[in-house]
């Protein structure tokens, strides 16, 4: 299996964190507990929460990062 598990953040972590909620409110801190070097058990918690692909929940991390906002 490819390892395309990297996420690229221009805003650190807690301010992506707490913008994921925002724009999902079933998410919650414990979902989304994130450790340098441990994106896969961040991902794959994501990926059976929100019910999307792995490239989905990359994409939606960084353009809440990013601030262009794809939420939904």
């Amino acid at each position: 299996m490819a390892n395309n598990n990297k996420i690229k953040l221009e805003a650190p972590w807690e301010v992506v964190r707490e913008r994921m909620k925002e724009s999902n409110i079933n998410l919650t801190d414990a979902d989304l507990v994130y450790e340098p070097g441990k994106e896969d058990e961040l991902l794959s918690r994501l990926e059976k929460i929100l019910n999307k692909s792995r490239p989905e929940i990359i994409a939606y991390i960084e353009s809440i990062s990013s601030n262009k906002d794809l939420a939904g």
